[in-house]
């Protein structure tokens, strides 16, 4: 578990890690301001990132052009606080202490952009909520 001194890490996790996950994790990233450490990685990660999904949150402002699939690793779960999946059924490792959660969400893959807008704005509420709970309120310096 975190230590108060050190900032929650969370994990999403999908099969191919190419567009919930990578969504996810830069929604996380950007609206978290540094104050959550964040991964993502998939099971049998794609080859690149879904390009529709760059441009849904391209729309967002955020610049999700550099990111790449990533595996699944051990390490990666026993380093994260909170693991979110998103449709890879059991290929997450389970370890006593961790939160686990499995948003069920569609997924983009093959999917046009007026199909991805809904998955993206699901997807940021749900990232607002977790932020809402790791990070407590009052602990921003502005």
């Amino acid at each position: 578990m975190s230590t108060e001194s050190s900032k929650p890490s969370v994990l999403f996790v999908c099969v191919h890690n190419a567009g919930r996950s990578q969504m996810a994790a830069a929604y996380l990233s950007h609206l978290s301001q540094g104050r959550v450490e964040v991964r993502s990685a998939g099971s049998a990660p794609g080859d690149s990132v879904n390009p529709v999904a760059v441009d849904a949150m391209a729309e967002e402002g955020i610049d999700m052009s550099a990111a790449q699939p990533k595996i699944l690793t051990t390490e990666a779960v026993k380093e994260s606080d909170v693991v979110i999946t998103m449709g890879c059924g059991d290929a997450c490792p389970i370890f006593p202490g961790k939160r686990y959660e499995d948003w069920q969400l569609d997924d983009p893959a093959g999917q046009g952009i007026n199909a991805v807008r809904p998955i993206r704005d699901e997807i940021r509420a749900r990232v607002e909520h977790l932020i809402d709970e790791l990070v407590p309120t009052g602990t921003e310096s502005s």
